[in-house]
């Protein structure tokens, strides 16, 4: 992962979690982080210092209940498609996705 794509993970990592309105600390106990480090490597990770491996973003997202995608998504208007289509049920997604299948001409 480039530095640019870290910096895209720790900045969509900071929306959901304020969004969800969980500190740090509470986010990294929650994704199964041991208390005593849990802010500081939330917080290493928001600002891109560290890196989170696939497997602990998928725990984070689920702890965010956000689909693990948003967090790589570098373009803002995609993020929030990947965050609305995530809330969505699965009929509603089909009528989505050929709705989106229509528009490209597809």
């Amino acid at each position: 992962m480039s530095a640019a794509s870290s910096s895209i993970f720790g900045t969509r990592l900071k929306e959901a979690r304020l969004e969800a309105g969980l500190s740090q600390k509470k986010l990294g106990i929650e994704a199964g982080l041991d208390p005593f480090v849990a802010s500081t490597r939330i917080n290493r990770y928001e600002l891109g210092i560290h890196k989170a491996d696939y497997a602990f973003a998928i725990r984070l997202a689920a702890v965010l209940r956000v689909p693990v995608a948003f967090f790589y998504a570098d373009d803002a208007d995609l993020a929030r498609l990947i965050l609305l289509f995530g809330r969505l049920s699965k009929r509603r997604r089909g009528e989505l996705l050929s709705q989106a299948e229509a528009l490209a001409g597809g």
